[in-house]
């Protein structure tokens, strides 16, 4: 009778469902459920979030392999005295590794144009103190001395670089006249601007050539051969240091003096024949005398002449230079200071005008191309002018004289 008064109540053209067969339905239809899961890993996210100790939490990261160093690098360092051990394991630590490259930063100290340099692994290995740089040509034996790092100049039997090393100039003549000395500075970084100072200029301008580059011997003997004197540029400590850093093995005021002799020998090894040494920046360095004395005093005793860049108005140089009876020239002008040809032939009149009034006259420039450019142009008409081109060696030599 109950299914019957049900189908009497089912509306017409519907089928009437069984009992037992009514069809099972969820109480959340798929989107609810998939609202519900999305929920659920917000509110899991959001407490790890909150509750995991990770500033970086979020941050792109990286993983970076980090290898230990070769041992044999270390093992190839040669045994050194108690008194110099720990600045010999500065030295090499500071050194880049085989392969990688160090970047530095050279202010020209006369133009205070900034170059960035890239030194490789194979020039820098250089500083390991058994990577000696070998003996260039035509350097007379009697006048070296093996150190640690390889051979650097010695006065010997009453021969000295400073003589011996001098281009040729005839002296007489310059005695008598007014005559001007050139120094080309921050050669051997560069062989492309180094070529061209050599090449391009005349033999009477002396060219200054830093420690650094990856072969300083080569164009330190090409200059050679084309008779022009050399000087080596040895890096001090600027003022700005070392957000401004000359170079590995540079000479610092917060280092004992025999540390910074230890790192004057490595950059005296670097190449041979030149007659002096020059200060490579500096400003901070060549001002405290506790530290420039037994510098001078060193390069006095293995006869070898100093030139100051005139960068500093305040460098002790010329009086320990006086006090040590050895030989000194400071530039009167930085020729390119402004490198621009109407700036440099301004430079290059002044240059005059100091040589006539004073009898010696000293410049210096970089080895820029407008610089090499005016520069060779102004010495072709110079003796027009009355005025003798020197080797930076005989200005030196008549300045001491008069």
């Amino acid at each position: 009778m109950a299914e019957m008064a049900d189908d009497l109540s089912t509306p017409l053209g519907q089928e009437t469902v069984a009992r037992g067969k009514r069809r099972f339905r969820l109480p959340f239809t798929g989107l609810q459920v998939l609202a519900l899961l999305l929920g659920l890993f917000l509110v899991t996210f959001a407490v790890f979030a909150i509750f995991n100790d990770n500033p970086w939490g979020g941050e792109p990261t990286a993983r970076v392999a980090i290898r230990q160093p070769a041992p044999t690098a270390e093992k190839s360092a040669i045994a050194v005295s108690p008194a110099t051990e720990p600045e010999a394991k500065s030295a090499t630590r500071q050194q880049p590794a085989s392969g990688e490259q160090k970047t530095v930063t050279i202010i020209d100290g006369s133009s205070g144009a900034r170059h960035d340099v890239v030194i490789s692994g194979e020039g820098a290995e250089k500083a390991v103190p058994d990577a000696a740089p070998g003996v260039m040509a035509g350097i007379d034996p009697r006048l070296l001395e093996k150190s640690r790092y390889g051979m650097i100049p010695v006065e010997s039997d009453g021969l000295k670089p400073f003589t011996v090393y001098a281009a040729e100039a005839d002296r007489a003549r310059a005695a008598k006249m007014p005559v001007v000395a050139i120094v080309i500075g921050g050669l051997g970084v560069g062989a492309a601007k180094t070529t061209d100072a050599i090449m391009k200029l005349p033999p009477a301008v002396t060219l200054a050539f830093t420690p650094y580059g990856s072969d300083p011997t080569k164009l330190a003997e090409r200059a050679r051969a084309q008779r022009h004197e050399i000087l080596l540029q040895v890096p001090m400590e600027p003022f700005d240091y070392p957000d401004n850093d000359p170079g590995p093995q540079t000479l610092l005021t917060t280092l004992s003096p025999e540390q910074n002799i230890d790192r004057l020998y490595w950059h005296l090894s670097r190449f041979q024949g030149y007659a002096g040494i020059a200060n490579f920046m500096g400003g901070r360095f060549v001002v405290a005398d506790t530290v420039m004395q037994p510098i001078i005093r060193d390069a006095a005793r293995r006869g070898l002449g100093y030139f100051d860049d005139g960068s500093a108005p305040r460098s002790v140089a010329p009086s320990l230079a006086a006090a040590q009876a050895m030989p000194f020239a400071r530039a009167d002008v930085a020729i390119d200071a402004v490198p621009t040809a109407v700036e440099i032939d301004r430079a290059l009149a002044k240059l005059e005008n100091l040589a006539k009034e004073h009898g010696t006259a000293v410049g210096v420039a970089s080895a820029l191309p407008i610089s090499i450019e005016r520069i060779g142009s102004w010495t072709r008409a110079l003796e027009g002018h009355g005025i003798m081109l020197v080797p930076l060696t005989t200005a030196m030599l008549k300045s001491k004289s008069s």
